[in-house]
């Protein structure tokens, strides 16, 4: 395999934080969404979750 990617004219080299930040916006992105999502269910009245069932 490096062999192969040895032969591309091009390259580039990536931080190891360039991934760290990938990894924590995902994992933020992931948090937000399920905190909104919860707070959302937590403020609907039960009854009416109920009701539509």
């Amino acid at each position: 395999m490096n062999r192969w990617l040895d032969d591309y004219a091009y390259r580039i080299s990536i931080s190891w934080w360039v991934f760290a930040i990938a990894g924590l916006l995902a994992v933020a992105v992931a948090l937000l969404t399920v905190s909104f999502q919860a707070i959302k269910a937590a403020l609907r009245n039960p009854v009416r979750s109920l009701r539509t069932e």
